[in-house]
C-alpha cells in the first residue's frame, strides 16, 4: 500500500508539474518568443508528458529485493531512456524547422543564408544519429551480463566487425564526405553548379548523397564522395550573379560595329539582363569564319541560361534577315 501511494503521489506530482509548465509555455508563447516556444510546445509537449510520468514512475518504485521489482524497475529505466531520446530528438527537429523559417525560402539568397541551409540539416541528421547509439548504448549497459560480458563479445566478433565495416566502407564514406561537404564551403543549398556538363542548381545536401535539380527538371543523384575527389564548377560559389556567353560563327567581312549595335540593343531591351555588364569580341578566327563571342551578366543561373538563349536567337535572325552576305560561306576559286 504504501509504494501503490508513493507511485501515485509520484504520477500526480508530475500531472501538476505538466499542467503547470504547459500553461507557463503557453502565456510565454504570447511574448516575443512565440515563433519558438509555440512550435516546440506542440511537437515535445507528448514525449516530455510521458518522460515526466515515466521518471516519477521510476524514482517512486523502492528498489525491493522481490523479482518482480527489480524487473518492473529496470522496464522503467528502459522506457525512461527511450523516450529522453525521444523527447531530444523532438527537439532537434524543432530547431531546424523555426532555423528554417527564419531564412528566406528561396534560393537566390545571399551567400551566408545558402550555407546555413546547407549546414543546419547535415548536423541535425548526424546528432540524431549519435543520440540514437548513445541511447542503445544506455539501454544494453543497463543489462548486467552485456556489461560484464562486453569485452569478450567485442573480442570474439572480431572478425564480424571487420567484415561489416568493409561493406559499410562507401556507406561511411559518403556520410563523411557529406559532413565535409557541408563544412567545407565548397558548395551551398541553392548554388548552380556544372558537373559533367550538366548544369543545375542545388536542391539538397545530404548526408550521403547531393540532389542537383538539372534546368530540364530532371534530378540528378550524385554521392557526396563525388564532390571530395572530383572537380566541379560552381557558378555562384561567391555570389548569385552569373554571366554567361555565346558564341556565333560569322563571316570575315561581316561588320562588328554594327552586330555590336544590334548586341547592345537586345541586351538593353532584355529584362533578364541585371544592368550589370556585356560585352562583344572576336575571340577567335578561322580560315572560313571569325568568332564572337556575347558575355552578359544575370541575377542569378536560370536568368542567364534564358537570356543566353534570346541573345543567340535574336543575333542569328538578325544576321539571316538583314545581313545573310554575312553568314559563314565557303569560298573556292576556279582556275581555268
Amino acid at each position: 500500500m504504501r509504494t501503490a501511494l508513493i507511485v501515485l503521489a509520484a504520477l500526480a506530482a508530475a500531472v501538476v508539474v505538466d499542467l503547470v509548465t504547459g500553461v507557463l509555455i503557453r502565456r510565454a508563447a504570447r511574448g516575443r518568443y512565440k515563433w519558438l516556444l509555440e512550435p516546440l510546445r506542440h511537437a515535445c509537449r507528448r514525449p516530455a508528458g510521458a518522460a515526466l510520468l515515466v521518471g516519477a514512475l521510476y524514482y517512486a518504485l523502492p528498489p525491493g529485493p522481490a523479482e518482480w521489482q527489480r524487473y518492473l524497475r529496470h522496464t522503467v529505466l528502459l522506457v525512461l531512456i527511450a523516450l529522453s531520446s525521444w523527447l531530444v530528438i523532438r527537439t532537434l527537429n524543432v530547431a531546424e524547422t523555426v532555423s528554417f523559417s527564419k531564412l528566406p525560402s528561396d534560393l537566390v539568397t545571399s551567400r551566408r543564408i545558402r550555407r546555413a541551409r546547407t549546414q543546419i540539416r547535415p548536423v541535425r541528421r548526424l546528432t540524431v544519429a549519435v543520440i540514437t547509439v548513445v541511447a542503445i548504448g544506455l539501454i544494453l549497459i543497463t543489462f548486467r551480463p552485456v556489461r560484464l560480458a562486453g569485452i569478450s563479445i567485442l573480442t570474439s566478433a572480431g572478425v564480424i566487425g571487420a567484415v561489416i565495416g568493409l561493406s559499410a566502407r562507401t556507406a561511411l564514406g559518403n556520410a563523411f564526405a557529406g559532413i565535409q561537404v557541408a563544412f567545407a564551403d565548397g558548395m551551398h543549398v541553392g548554388d548552380v553548379l556544372v558537373v559533367d556538363g550538366e548544369w543545375g542548381r542545388v536542391e539538397e545536401v545530404k548526408l550521403t548523397n547531393v540532389v542537383i535539380r538539372l534546368w530540364d527538371e530532371r534530378m540528378l543523384i550524385l554521392p557526396t564522395t563525388y564532390f571530395t575527389e572530383r572537380p566541379f564548377q560552381n557558378w555562384t560559389r561567391n555570389e548569385s550573379r552569373v554571366v554567361g556567353k555565346i558564341q556565333i560563327h560569322v563571316d570575315h567581312t561581316a561588320d562588328l560595329d554594327e552586330l555590336r549595335r544590334e548586341a547592345r540593343r537586345l541586351v538593353e531591351s532584355s529584362p533578364l539582363w541585371d544592368r550589370d555588364q556585356w560585352v562583344l569580341q572576336m575571340v577567335d578566327a578561322t580560315p572560313q569564319t571569325v568568332v564572337i563571342q556575347v558575355q552578359a551578366s544575370a541575377a542569378d543561373g536560370a536568368s542567364a541560361w534564358d537570356l543566353r538563349c534570346d541573345l543567340r536567337e535574336g543575333l542569328v535572325r538578325y544576321l539571316r534577315d538583314q545581313h545573310p552576305q554575312w553568314l559563314p560561306r565557303t569560298r573556292s576559286q576556279y582556275q581555268p
